[in-house]
């Protein structure tokens, strides 16, 4: 599983005018079930993504496809962690320690 914490790099008002593409991108991400849940951090100088169901290299090109990217406006922090505990509707992205 992968928490994705996206930071700003530019202007909120620049933010603001790619958050419609950037929406389209998510809600293409929670159609293939890759995104679990998703919003804005507080204060508003970014977001995080809860992802799961992929491989290291495939969350990293799907970042890399985030119009944000595109445009330069923000980099993503990608934290890989192993889900052992979950809520029941989760379940099926948990994982087993590596031995």
């Amino acid at each position: 599983m992968f928490v994705l914490e996206l930071t700003y790099t530019a202007p909120v008002e620049r933010i603001d005018a790619l958050l419609d593409a950037h929406r389209t991108w998510l809600n293409a991400r929670y159609a293939d079930g890759v995104f679990l849940a998703s919003g804005r951090k507080e204060p508003r100088d970014g977001g995080v993504i809860l992802a799961g169901g992929v491989g290291r290299a495939e969350i990293e090109a799907i970042v890399a496809g985030d119009p944000f990217v595109a445009a330069g406006v923000c980099e993503y922090r990608i934290v890989q962690f192993h889900a052992t505990k979950s809520v029941d509707g989760l379940a099926a992205f948990r994982d087993e320690l590596p031995v």
